[in-house]
């Protein structure tokens, strides 16, 4: 049974089985680059990024920048993998051929999370923005239909000032003791981009496309204008002790809205399950990755920049729409309606790469035998993973009636780091390959030296700035305990991977992806952590019970 829980596939059992399918061969270079760009920029930078600037200050730049680096590692051993391997899957693919099977289930299990649950708080969103556009053109959606139960519920508990929450809770109508209560537009759009993804992957290109250059548009809009308005005094707001400060909560504010600004970068990712669909994948895919994460790194730290230097961090507690809530503050009310109205056709981008990168993952699983064979099922016409595609809605549409977006926020968040760390990780098993013309190849750098003399120098660096900060990592009083936790485990790891580094002469890149992301992980709460391991524990009585039974390496 052990031999079986790591048991690898081959590179070219995988194109054999992906050539049997025969799906649209119609995305350029410059189709995955928009799509990477629609997927990327969206929820995180007209909802989530509000959350973040409120926790981090004018100092959560530097974790854009961080996160961005990260994503930077990973996007490279995504390129690796995708020219080498173009078949749709994503990373679950990848843990397949370099981790062995458990593994590939654990992260196609994680990617779930990703992708479908993920856009449970894109739908959230959407719903904010489009009620919030039609209250400006005076249309209103009672506000039982605009939210989701649980916030209404919260709000109500915990006497909160959010008025609109009140109303909901107090003017909803009843079936016996049960309110009736759920957010009606976010269902709507949903099943509206399920309807779009089973249509076919042109058409949803052809609308991704324009819906990118809109959003472009309007974003690099409000950094001009947004750019009139700043004040240089607020990047250094007062921190604790009275002091003008880039980082007025401390590093450890800014670490704290990793959750948010990560979830700003999910998505770049997806360009890498639609290969069956690219008209040149070894070569198209990597680039699309790279041009995609690049261009959207640059306007989160613009974005974050004009937000922190308009307003005082702290006045973004709160705020789910703070594009708009900057203007709407600064009395420009043409520049709101244009913000509302484009958010909403950026965040329905985000569903519909979403949308469409989950099934083609489970279309992946199913071929491999660990789902059903229903989910690799092809349209006859629409040449689109039909089924799967309308389990996705089912997925996404379902906890829309249950769920919040906090939850889902957090959730998503650390499923998609740990993801991120195994898919760099499994470079480091793969071995190297001689370079294709017309195809990437990601440049060997030997860490055998490099890897272990940044580890000691990180150390020493941070031992000096800040002496006590190993002495705390073994008081565990309570205060911050799980971050001391996730750091001492952080540190074990970097001088696992050291060792393993000078040992086995490992490439540089790939073992800075796994410690970026790592590391990111460890600014996670005990909460993500304990719903990550439940969601974990599912996963893994579904596969004993039925992936490794019906497995085809079996």
């Amino acid at each position: 049974m052990f031999e079986k829980l790591f048991r690898k596939k081959s590179m070219a059992s995988f194109l054999e089985a992906s050539h049997s399918n025969k799906l649209h061969k119609v995305l350029t270079v410059q189709d995955l680059t928009a799509l990477g760009i629609a997927a990327i920029i969206g929820a995180g930078s007209f909802s989530s990024l509000g959350e973040a600037c409120f926790k981090g200050g004018p100092g959560v730049v530097l974790l854009f920048i961080i996160t961005g680096i990260a994503c930077g590692f990973t996007a490279l051993c995504y390129a690796e993998f995708a020219s080498r391997l173009p078949v749709a899957g994503s990373a679950y693919t990848y843990a397949y051929v370099s981790f062995g099977e458990l593994a590939a289930w654990i992260i196609g299990w994680a990617l779930l999370m990703e992708y479908s649950i993920g856009n449970i708080y894109v739908a959230f969103s959407w719903s904010d923005y489009f009620t919030s556009l039609l209250q400006r053109l005076h249309l209103h959606i009672p506000e039982y239909l605009s939210c989701s139960y649980l916030e209404a519920k919260k709000a109500f508990a915990n006497q909160s000032s959010n008025a609109e929450l009140i109303a909901a809770w107090n003017g909803a109508p009843r079936i016996g003791s049960l309110r009736i209560i759920f957010d009606l537009p976010a269902i709507i759009i949903n099943i509206l981009i399920t309807i779009l993804v089973y249509i076919g992957v042109k058409e949803s290109r052809n609308f991704s496309n324009v819906m990118v250059a809109l959003k472009l548009l309007v974003i690099f809009l409000v950094i001009a204008v947004g750019a009139v308005y700043i004040q240089t005094v607020n990047w250094m707001p007062l921190n604790s002790e009275g002091l003008p400060s880039f980082l007025p909560n401390g590093f450890s504010g800014v670490m704290g809205a990793v959750s948010g600004v990560f979830f700003a970068y999910i998505g770049f990712d997806a360009i890498s399950v639609f290969a069956e669909e690219s008209k040149n994948p070894q070569r198209d895919l990597p680039k699309g990755m790279i041009y995609s994460l690049v261009i959207c790194t640059v306007i989160y730290i613009l974005l974050a920049l004009v937000l922190t230097g308009i307003l005082d961090y702290k006045q973004f507690d709160g705020v789910g729409d703070p594009l708009a809530f900057i203007f709407e503050m600064k009395h420009n009310a043409w520049m709101q309606l244009i913000v509302s109205f484009i958010a909403v056709i950026a965040m329905t981008s985000v569903l519909l790469v979403f949308q469409m990168g989950q099934p083609r993952i489970w279309m992946s699983m199913s071929r491999d035998g660990l789902l059903p064979p229903a989910f690799n099922k092809i349209h006859p016409r629409f040449l689109t993973p039909s089924f799967a595609t309308i389990v996705t809605g089912l997925v996404v549409g379902i906890p829309i009636l249950f769920t919040d977006k906090t939850f889902v926020l957090d959730f998503t968040s650390i499923a998609t780091l740990f993801a991120f760390a195994l898919v760099c990780g499994g470079i480091l098993l793969i071995p190297r390959k001689e370079k294709i013309e017309g195809r990437f190849q990601l440049k060997y750098i030997n860490g055998k030296f490099i890897f272990p003399l940044m580890t000691l120098s990180t150390f020493f660096i941070i031992n000096f700035l800040f002496p006590d900060y190993f002495k705390n990592l073994f008081v565990l009083d309570g205060n911050e305990e799980t971050l001391k936790i996730s750091s001492l485990v952080y540190w074990c790891l970097l001088l696992i991977m050291s060792g393993l580094a000078f040992v086995k002469n490992l490439s540089l890149i790939p073992l800075l992806g796994v410690a970026s992301c790592s590391y990111l992980l460890t600014g996670m709460t005990a909460s993500n952590w304990a719903w990550f391991i439940c969601w974990l524990l599912i996963g893994l009585i579904i596969y004993f019970y039925y992936g490794m039974r019906k497995s085809r390496l079996n």
